[in-house]
């Protein structure tokens, strides 16, 4: 497992019995978490300190219990990136910190590329409010940011404004992801890496259902014919307990491999536990890369 062990503004201090108890900036969130299935007592003494503690309802959804006075907003700091944090009716903050590990993976496969004076193209899918969006820009890339929800775009624009990267070469686009990616091809525009974080299950705008498992493969091979004719990478994330790491790496072999070669790895991706000195399992990445210059 790869744990995102860069943060100094994000903080997972404890975890037990089903919830997270989290320190974003100075504000304590406790939240549940399915993988959390172990019960072996609170053993920080900051859980009776937390600002708000979101509840699951047996019906769906939640909300959240505020116990303490708390900004409805604020930002965080990763590393050279400005992040705007806000607590939603879905339990999200805006920002998954997991996925930093990647965002640094990206940093470093871009910058190998941009030092050498290479123009690099990327194009996130599901990109949600934008992390990996903004930390691929950050490294030189031109990148294209794509996500059904035009409040998570927005979300997105005003991270890259916050991380001082409003001007730099972005382009922030509402729209289903797969049809997006097929105008791109008949367009003939090819991108050198492609990030997708797709959801584990949906309903489309005409009450089709979208569940990953089933829809994986036919994804992948679409996104195939969009790359450029020498990418470097692309990455595909999954929260889907029942899609293991192995199968979307499979996927990436038959699918982009055979193509163009290269390599492919996986693992899942955790957070540290302070507390504990434990890791908690955050869903999994699926990597293919034109060549290896880090070992998952």
């Amino acid at each position: 497992m790869r744990a995102a062990n860069g943060w100094q503004d994000y903080e997972l201090i404890d975890a037990t019995d089903g919830n997270r108890l989290e320190r974003w900036g100075d504000t304590l969130l406790v939240r549940p978490d399915p993988q959390v299935v172990w019960k072996t007592g609170e053993t920080s003494p900051l859980w009776s300190k937390a600002n708000a503690v979101y509840h699951r309802s047996a019906k769906g959804g939640g909300q959240w219990e505020y116990r303490r006075k708390m900004p409805e907003k604020w930002k965080i700091r990763y590393r050279d990136l400005q992040l705007v944090v806000s607590p939603t009716g879905f339990k999200h903050t805006g920002v998954f910190p997991e996925q930093a590990v990647n965002w640094d993976w990206y940093t470093q496969k871009i910058g190998e590329q941009t030092a050498q004076g290479r123009s690099v193209q990327v194009l996130n899918l599901f990109g949600y409010t934008g992390g990996a969006t903004l930390a691929c820009a950050q490294a030189g890339a031109k990148v294209c940011h794509v996500d059904a929800s035009k409040g998570m775009v927005a979300w997105g624009r005003e991270n890259a404004a916050a991380s001082g990267l409003a001007q730099h070469p972005i382009r922030w686009i509402v729209d289903d992801c797969a049809k997006f990616v097929a105008r791109e091809i008949r367009r003939g525009v090819r991108y050198d890496g492609i990030i997708m974080d797709p959801p584990s299950y949906g309903r489309g705008p005409g009450g089709e259902v979208w569940k990953l498992e089933d829809c994986i493969d036919e994804l992948i091979a679409l996104c195939s014919g969009v790359l450029s004719e020498a990418p470097l990478f692309v990455a595909v994330n999954s929260y889907t307990t029942g899609l293991s790491p192995s199968v979307m790496e499979y996927i990436l072999r038959e699918r982009v491999g055979k193509r163009f070669g290269g390599v492919t790895s996986c693992d899942e991706i955790g957070l540290p536990v302070t507390a504990t000195g434990g890791v908690v399992p955050c869903g999994a990445t699926a990597i293919w890369e034109a060549a290896r210059t880090s070992v998952l």
